[in-house]
């Protein structure tokens, strides 16, 4: 018999057929097996992060069913970052560059081998954008599993997650939390495997998915290790290899109309900025000439927040999962998304969303009755950021919407927090962190260390900040204005800042200003100060071959260009 035409099926007798025979003949593969199709499982398991610790025991469960659909599966591994362990080395500049890598890594292992398709262990925030930027690039027929969010602890009588820790530790740089404190949020905030509770990047990256068609209906938020998380990734092994014999392929999924879908969701619930970025670099990656964040400014002024999963609220991640999840969401969001789209089940979102569950309407409020009005997310322009910079504004409530200060510049995080530590940042600074960008930093730094001890200091309300830099998803407190664009080091308005420069933030107008305008043209002919050199080895190549931030910071040239 012909054997099957999927493209791992190699000539046979083919040099290329007979040394990859004879290397499968002795990892016990052979027979009818060969002529299946084969499928990765791209796994990014690690005992070094919580967030990765149960992905072996989901690979199993998604081999196995793989395998009783008719395929034959081979498990990848990739780089597994985790915002909170590998931010130690090098002031947390290798977090954004892991993203790329992690694509990189499934490129040279899936395209390398011409596997036919893909199912994807989502986990911490780097690896679904990761994972879904090889997707797009690829374009083999692909899935997504949810591996979930971990179970928060208690201390001293409260819940504890950590997101508390990350803001604590701010508190204790302030002077205003026992070390023995701290340690005992930390040793009680996490009782399981599984991503950061909360709307953090994660979370938010999970429920993106969902409404970008890539998972199953009915994936996000899930618990991790739960038995709904093991349905759905067994129920995601089976249908990879129809969507193999289907030939449905992600570019069929990721139109312009999906990516849509999936800024209306993450505006829906105020999710983790981080996003934008992300779908920016899998827009690029599957060929679309799209601008998220100017269709997240033009969807954040007619989308509300129709749930508030903490930061920005209350309520735990588990509220929202026994809600309905992003399923149910997404039905409520229905008139303001394009049913059209096609999702992994073959069929389109509005069909998908035909058999939504009802879920709580106290929990995920209905259009008709939401949240909050206004955005949870805004995006910022004026003379500051011409490009755009993005502040999180949650529900609102209780909000400074308009500050006019001094700028109080800074190059680094540490030097930023050892100002505060010596009590020379007063109520009505601007701190202006830069040079924390794509290509500046290289690979973003993060300045919320400097917004959480604000906190600690009870300066929140009372000092603005403005970076070129990223936010942990989780941030949501103060006036922050993040991302600004262009950064410091493509000549943005934000590396022209001089210390006691007047900077005006309104929110209301969505504008930050700095308001200096006569004297900007002739900082701007004055030559740059050197920039240093990057580190060597992978945050070297990424900052020669990096792209800006709104073009998703991929190693590519943007589409069209």
């Amino acid at each position: 018999a012909m054997p099957r035409p999927f493209r791992s099926n190699l000539p046979r007798g083919s040099s290329h057929w007979a040394v990859r025979r004879a290397q499968w003949a002795a990892l016990g593969i052979g027979g009818e097996d060969l002529e299946k199709p084969k499928i990765a499982i791209v796994n990014s398991s690690s005992d070094l992060a919580i967030c990765f610790s149960h992905l072996d025991g989901v690979a199993r469960e998604v081999r196995a069913a793989i395998r009783e659909a008719g395929g034959l599966p081979f498990e990848i591994r990739t780089a597994a970052p985790a915002d909170f362990i590998h931010s130690a080395g090098r002031a947390g500049r290798y977090i954004l560059p892991s993203r790329d890598l992690i694509a990189n890594d499934i490129e040279v292992q899936v395209e390398g081998a011409q596997l036919d398709g893909m199912v994807l262990l989502a986990s911490c925030d780097k690896t679904l954008p990761g994972q879904l930027m090889a997707a797009a690039q690829l374009d083999i027929p692909t899935i997504v599993v949810v591996c979930g969010y971990q179970p928060s602890g208690e201390w001293n009588g409260h819940e504890v997650d950590i997101e508390e820790v990350f803001l604590a530790a701010g508190h204790h740089a302030a002077g205003r939390l026992p070390l023995e404190d701290l340690a005992g949020m930390a040793d009680n905030a996490i009782r399981g495997p599984g991503v950061c509770a909360g709307m953090g990047t994660a979370n938010s990256m999970h429920i993106v998915g969902e409404a970008l068609g890539m998972t199953l209906p009915g994936a996000a938020p899930v618990l991790a290790n739960s038995p709904a998380m093991f349905a759905q990734a067994r129920a995601a092994g089976a249908r990879i290899v129809a969507m193999v014999e289907e030939d449905l392929r992600p570019r069929r999924i990721l139109t312009a109309g999906a990516f849509a879908n999936a800024v209306t969701a993450l505006l829906s619930v105020a999710g983790s900025i981080n996003c934008i970025k992300h779908l920016q670099a899998v827009a690029a990656e599957a060929g679309l000439a799209l601008d998220m964040r100017a269709l997240a400014e033009r969807l954040s002024e007619r989308v509300p927040v129709l749930c508030a999963i903490r930061p920005i609220g209350a309520l735990p991640t588990e509220a929202m999962e026994q809600a309905g999840g992003a399923w149910t969401l997404l039905s409520r969001l229905r008139p303001l998304l394009d049913g059209t789209a096609i999702t992994v089940t073959g069929r389109s979102l509005g069909s998908v969303l035909d058999s939504a569950p009802e879920g709580d309407a106290r929990v995920i409020r209905p259009l008709s009755d939401p949240l909050s009005k206004g955005p949870g997310i805004v995006m910022l322009r004026g003379s500051l950021c011409p490009g755009g910079g993005l502040v999180k504004l949650g529900l609102g409530e209780g909000r400074v919407l308009a500050f006019e200060g001094r700028a109080r510049v800074f190059e680094t995080v540490d030097a930023a927090l050892a100002a505060l530590r010596e009590g020379r940042i007063a109520a009505g600074d601007v701190m202006v962190l830069r040079n924390l960008g794509v290509r500046g930093a290289p690979g973003m730094g993060m300045a919320s260390r400097v917004v959480f001890a604000l906190d600690g200091l009870g300066l929140g309300p009372q000092v603005a900040v403005v970076t070129d830099g990223q936010l942990s998803g989780l941030v949501n407190k103060g006036i922050v204005v993040g991302e600004c664009a262009p950064e410091a080091a493509d000549g943005g308005a934000i590396g022209l800042v001089r210390e006691g420069d007047r900077i005006r933030i309104d929110i209301p107008a969505r504008r930050a200003d700095l308001l200096v305008s006569e004297e900007i043209a002739a900082r701007r002919a004055a030559p740059p100060p050197a920039a240093a050199a990057p580190p060597p080895g992978w945050l070297s190549i990424y900052a020669r071959t990096a792209k800006p931030l709104e073009a998703g910071a991929t190693l590519h040239d943007p589409p069209g260009t």
